[in-house]
């Protein structure tokens, strides 16, 4: 798969506070330089290899990267043009048995040329390469003493439309240069990982009703958890697995209820005669946060889990569609524009639930579902711009962001 990396300009750098600006005076970032040594793969094969490294790379936001193109052998010495930067990585791809597949890395502190750090990678598939490079950059990224960026190598799960009343569930890495299709037929939509591990989603199938099934990614079991009239949606799982956030229209009107999987109990959380939907938890899963249209228009929430009293979070827009949280942060979605005849602009906002700031975090086109990380320093999300759909990624701590082209694929939902 072709793999394109696009740097964006105009987002922001925060503080200990992720919606404090501030303004970057001098990038200090050692600089890299990479050496393809790789033993196996045609001309192409090796340039998406390298394409893929340098973009790891520069994801990372912790190093200024030299993007020109070098073979070299592996055992080989260091080429003194190249002395003029930080660090040097040379890696070689070699295959093994089967469709195993090697990934050697090296890397070399500059001026002197030292070997400072050593690792050999290996996959059993070789189609599961892009893992190989993600997790040999967050080693170098640790042993560097970086911030991690372990988030890279988490699956990425989505379900993409296959057709006429049909969607798949697929996973990828974060790039989506690996994809593995988990389920099929039918309409197959909002999925949700089950778990940190990432050993199971959450997904709803529609048909006469709609189901919420559970599927183990690894072993292909799959149950059905809940059947309800209307709408069925899992947004959001707690810390421990043990409760999920649904979206249920059993009456006809969509309701944030909380499922809890030991009893199997289902505890409703709002009570609006309108439209209460995608409910997260937030401030240590106390408190939840959704979007309603209980001003008229879509807009975010929040409540206490056992109150009926309700908070609203977002002052500004009149379509505030879609959120995601971590801790004490949200993120959301929001039109800024109103044309009739033409596309219409969503950016992306951070907000604190413990302070008045806001900052915007994109600057243009259709910017849709955000999602955090794990860790919650990055964000994931859809991008709509020029008649080209891209996977995004923002840095949340640093000025930069990153597109992933989507060509020929047709999203509805997506998690991380």
């Amino acid at each position: 798969m072709r793999f394109l990396l696009i740097f964006l300009t105009g987002l922001y750098l925060f503080a200990a506070d992720a919606t404090l600006e501030i303004v970057k005076s001098a990038d200090n970032r050692p600089t890299i330089a990479i050496q393809d040594a790789s033993e196996f793969g045609t001309d192409t094969t090796r340039q998406k290899f390298f394409r893929l490294v340098m973009g790891d790379l520069k994801v990372t936001a912790h190093f200024k990267v030299d993007d020109t193109y070098r073979r070299s052998g592996y055992e080989s010495l260091v080429d003194p043009m190249l002395k003029s930067n930080d660090y040097l990585l040379r890696y070689r791809f070699r295959e093994g048995g089967e469709q195993q597949l090697f990934m050697d890395v090296k890397a070399f502190e500059m001026p002197s040329a030292t070997p400072v750090f050593e690792r050999s990678y290996r996959v059993k598939n070789r189609a599961r390469y892009p893992f190989l490079i993600h997790q040999a950059v967050i080693d170098l990224n640790d042993f560097l003493g970086m911030p991690s960026v372990r988030w890279m190598k988490r699956y990425v799960v989505f379900s993409e439309y296959a057709g006429p009343k049909r969607a798949d569930i697929v996973i990828a890495d974060y790039t989506l240069t690996y994809r593995k299709r988990l389920v099929s037929g039918g309409l197959n939509i909002f999925p949700k990982w089950a778990d940190g591990e990432q050993k199971g989603i959450y997904y709803t199938k529609v048909g006469m009703r709609p189901v919420l099934y559970y599927y183990n990614i690894y072993s292909g079991e799959q149950r059905k958890v809940a059947v309800s009239d209307g709408m069925l949606v899992c947004s959001d799982v707690s810390r421990d697995g043990n409760r999920l956030l649904l979206t249920m229209a059993p009456s006809g009107q969509p309701d944030i209820y909380q499922y809890h999987l030991d009893t199997g109990m289902k505890e409703r959380l709002t009570f609006y005669g309108g439209i209460d939907v995608s409910a997260q938890y937030i401030d240590g899963e106390k408190r939840i946060v959704f979007v309603s249209d209980r001003l008229g228009y879509p807009n975010i929430f929040a409540a206490r889990i056992g109150s009926r009293a309700v908070q609203q979070m977002v002052f500004h827009g009149r379509n505030n569609n879609a959120c995601s949280a971590h801790g004490k942060y949200i993120v959301y979605s929001s039109r800024e524009s109103d044309n009739a005849f033409a596309a219409n602009t969503f950016n992306l906002y951070l907000i604190s639930t413990e302070t008045d700031y806001i900052r915007r975090l994109t600057a243009s086109g259709v910017n849709q579902f955000p999602k955090f990380s794990r860790d919650g320093e990055t964000v994931l999300y859809l991008k709509h711009y020029a008649n080209q759909t891209a996977l995004g990624i923002i840095r949340l701590d640093y000025n930069e962001g990153y597109l992933f082209p989507l060509k020929g694929h047709r999203i509805q939902s997506i998690d991380w």
